[in-house]
C-alpha cells in the first residue's frame, strides 16, 4: 500500500513538473510571438516558414498546415505573391498542378525574423546566472527534439 502511494505522489509531481515545463515553454512562445514585427500577419509568417522548412507545397496542403481555409489561404498567398515573397511553379512531376515557394524576398524575410527571434532569446539567456545557463545547456538535446516532433506534427502530406 505504501508502495503504491508513493508512486502515486511521484505521478503526481511529475505531472505537476511537466505541466510546469509545458506552462514555461508555452509563455516563451507568446512572449515572442508577441515581441516579434508584425509586418505580416502570423498566419502569412507561419506559412512562409512553412515554405521553408518543407519546400514548395500546394495551396490546399498549407491551408491544411495552417489550420485555415482553402480560400482564406488563396487570398493569404495571392497577397503574398503579389508582394514578391512567394510565387507559383508548375509541379515537375504532374503538370496539372501548382505549387507555392518562396523567393528569395520570402526566404530572405524568414532569415530575418528567425535572426530577431534567436536574438530575442539570446538577450534573455544573457540574464541567467551561470548554473542556469549551464541547465538550458543540459536540456537542448531535449529542446531540440520537442522542435523536431512539432515540426513533424506541422509538415502534413510530403510532395
Amino acid at each position: 500500500m505504501r508502495s503504491q502511494d508513493a508512486a502515486r505522489r511521484r505521478d503526481r509531481q511529475t505531472g505537476r513538473a511537466l505541466s510546469a515545463i509545458g506552462s514555461a515553454l508555452y509563455g516563451l512562445a507568446i512572449g515572442a510571438v508577441r515581441r516579434s514585427p508584425r509586418e505580416l500577419s502570423l498566419t502569412s509568417a507561419a506559412t512562409l516558414a512553412t515554405l521553408d522548412r518543407t519546400g514548395p507545397r500546394r495551396i490546399t496542403d498549407l491551408a491544411v498546415i495552417e489550420g485555415v481555409t482553402q480560400p482564406a489561404m488563396t487570398v493569404l498567398v495571392q497577397v503574398m505573391e503579389e508582394s514578391g515573397l512567394v510565387e507559383r511553379r508548375g509541379d515537375p512531376s504532374d503538370k496539372r498542378v501548382t505549387l507555392m515557394s518562396l523567393t528569395e524576398a520570402g526566404a530572405s524575410y524568414v532569415r530575418a525574423r528567425r535572426r530577431t527571434g534567436v536574438h530575442a532569446f539570446v538577450r534573455l539567456i544573457d540574464e541567467l546566472t551561470d548554473d542556469e545557463v549551464e541547465a538550458l545547456m543540459a536540456a537542448l538535446p531535449a529542446l531540440q527534439h520537442l522542435a523536431e516532433l512539432d515540426s513533424q506534427g506541422r509538415e502534413g502530406p510530403k510532395q
